[in-house]
This record gives structure tokens, C-alpha cells and sequence, in this order.
């Protein structure tokens, strides 16, 4: 089936549906509030079904020369010692965010995207035969066609950045209420990210990197030199939300994919790579059904429990490592489980 589709977002969810139903047959319209690109975000992780779908979507052979694969990682202590090392399944990557965009809107015909372009309640999308909210964790399109879906905050607020220092692998050290993760950024930087407990993270008023520099005060010398490296005015700080569970992603025409449909805590690394197994699914069950309401049902039966999960999933780590009080049972218990792996293996 091929008909005519309009997505309200220009993210990763959003690009990622537009090129799956381009590529399809689809006569496909985005609109975008924004008049560019978003440069939020530093680096997205990228797990292996995920660089799959991008190599689907065609877009993998031109991420590769900027992703950064990583066999693993290692949960550290504040004070520096190794509580478990950490090794993936396959290889993760990762990606900058930016050029993740870049190369999931490079090969979208011309004006595919129309940027300045807001809709909502007040300014709905023009007919299509299908919309697709696509507009992020506040998405207008979920507010209209959902009224009732609710987000649920977690109690974290993060952190990030680029600092011009290398660093070699991954790591995350955990703290009490307290979160500090770094990872290699392409040209030899460090792309780093604090989760702080909601009560511990100060006001907007206050300067990010002074609050990041007062509460990680004593923490091991290489969270220090990453924080001393920090060009002032480098943090994008913003508050986490997730989505309450919704009972369908569909609403008649209407379907929703990536955070519009499943927000969740940034602790697993997941949101970026649902978003786009979102646009190549969806994508895929139109194209397979007879009927626009069979291919959304169909999307739906595939994603939203699945997804959900994550979410879940996702929460269960924050509540975990960010919003433990208790480290020195849940160190004990990691630095246990880390040694009987390393028996086993």
C-alpha cells in the first residue's frame, strides 16, 4: 500500500520514518517548528540491532567513518576503583547526534522537510492519510490525538557536553544520587553526561558547571579533569521525563513514534535507537497491509510492548544508580556479580 503521509517532527524518529516510507513510495511531508536542524545532544549510543535498522535506511556506510565502537565499559566508585566491567554484546557505537540527523535527512528530496513549520492544536497537520507525531517528549500531536497520556518526571536532571580532553573507553561512576559517565568524542574529545538526583541539582539560576563542580568534588581525577576541562557555557542541563504507559501508540489516523510515544530515562541508552526501529517498522506495516488501520495496528502490535519494556527497564536503572541511597549495598552487590562474571567467563 502506498498513500500519503505527514510527520510532525524532524528528529531522529521522524527523518527515520520520512526516508523508510520515501524510500516505500510514499508521498511524505515533515514539518519542523525549528528553521534547521537541532544541534542539541552530543553523542548517541548505537546498539546493534539498532546500526542494523541505519544500515537498512541506507545511512550506516556514512555514519561509519565518525562512530566510535566500544567493546564495553566499566562501573567505577567515586573513589576510583573498578566495581564491574561491563562487555557488549557486539559492538556499541557511538554516534554524534548531529550527524545522525545529517545523514537521515541527506537523500530526502528537496522540501520534503518545510522548517518553521509548527503544528498543533491550533495549527493541525494537512490531510494526509496518515500523521505521525513525531515531536518529542512534549508533542503537541500526542496532546491532541492522547488527551489523556501523562508523563511521569524521575527525578533526575542531566547533564552533558563536550570537553576537549581524550579519554580512553567508557565508564560511569556511581555515586549517591549522583551519576557521572564519559565516553570518546570523534577528534579526540570527551563526551560526558552527570545525572543528579532532582534535590541535589540546584535551580536554572544557578551556573550548571559550578553546581557540577561543587557536587562532584572529590570524586576520582578522571571525572575532575573532564569537569576542568569544560568550556564555560558547555553544559545543556534539562529536567527527565518519561511517558506513562499509553494502552495504543494509534488514534485513528494518527500514530506516534519515538519520545512522543515512549519517553524514557536516558540510563540504557535506548531512546535514539527505538526511535528509528519506530520509522523502519512503521514503515514496513504500512507498506505490508492492505489498509492504513491494518498497517497501524500492525505497528503497534510490534512496538508499543516491546518499547514500553524499555522504558521500564530503563527506570528500574535510574532508580538504581541515580536514585539509590543506599551505595554501599548496591556497590557491594555490582562488585559481586562482577566477580562471579569474571570466574565464569
Amino acid at each position: 500500500m502506498r498513500g500519503r503521509a505527514t510527520i510532525v517532527g524532524a528528529g531522529i524518529g521522524g527523518l527515520a520514518t520520512a526516508r523508510a516510507l520515501g524510500a516505500a513510495g510514499w508521498e511524505v511531508t515533515v514539518l519542523e517548528r525549528e528553521p534547521f536542524l537541532s544541534t542539541a545532544g552530543t553523542q548517541i549510543g548505537i546498539w546493534p540491532s539498532a546500526w542494523r535498522t541505519l544500515q537498512e535506511l541506507g545511512v550506516a556506510e556514512r555514519l561509519s567513518s565518525v562512530a566510535i565502537g566500544l567493546p564495553g565499559g566499566e562501573l567505577l566508585h567515586p573513589d576510583g576503583h573498578v566495581l564491574v566491567r561491563i562487555a557488549a554484546r557486539g559492538t556499541l557505537r557511538l554516534v554524534p547526534r548531529m550527524e545522525l540527523l545529517e545523514a537521515l535527512l541527506g537523500g530526502l528530496p528537496e522540501g520534503t522537510v518545510r522548517w518553521s513549520n509548527r503544528a498543533g492544536p491550533s495549527s493541525p497537520p494537512p490531510p494526509a492519510d496518515v500523521v505521525v507525531g513525531a515531536d518529542g517528549v512534549h508533542s503537541a500531536v500526542r496532546a491532541a490525538a492522547f488527551p489523556r497520556a501523562r508523563l511521569r518526571d524521575t527525578g533526575v536532571v542531566a547533564f552533558r557536553g563536550v570537553a576537549p580532553v581524550p579519554v580512553d573507553g567508557a565508564s560511569e561512576t556511581w555515586g549517591r544520587g549522583l551519576i557521572f559517565g564519559t565516553g570518546p568524542f570523534p577528534g579526540g574529545g570527551t563526551n560526558w553526561y552527570a545525572g543528579v538526583a532532582v534535590e541535589l541539582a540546584g535551580t536554572r539560576n544557578e551556573d550548571a558547571l559550578a553546581v557540577l563542580r561543587r557536587l562532584y568534588a572529590g570524586w576520582h581525577p578522571g571525572v575532575q579533569r573532564v569537569l576542568d576541562a569544560v568550556p564555560e557555557g558547555g553544559v545543556d542541563r534539562r529536567r527527565i521525563e518519561q511517558s506513562a504507559p499509553l494502552s495504543s501508540f494509534v488514534s485513528a489516523n494518527t500514530v506516534l513514534v519515538g519520545d512522543a510515544a515512549h519517553a524514557m530515562a536516558p540510563h540504557l541508552g535506548r531512546g535514539g535507537c527505538e526511535a528509528v526501529a519506530d520509522g523502519l517498522i512503521l514503515a514496513e506495516s504500512l507498506v505490508r497491509a492492505p489498509t492504513v488501520a491494518e498497517g497501524l495496528a500492525r505497528y503497534d502490535h510490534v512496538r508499543r510492548r516491546p518499547s514500553l519494556r524499555i522504558v521500564r527497564a530503563s527506570a528500574l536503572v535510574s532508580r538504581i544508580s541515580n536514585r539509590s541511597w543506599r551505595p554501599g549495598a548496591r556497590d557491594g552487590l555490582l562488585t559481586a556479580i562482577g566477580s562471579v562474571a569474571h570466574r565464569l567467563s
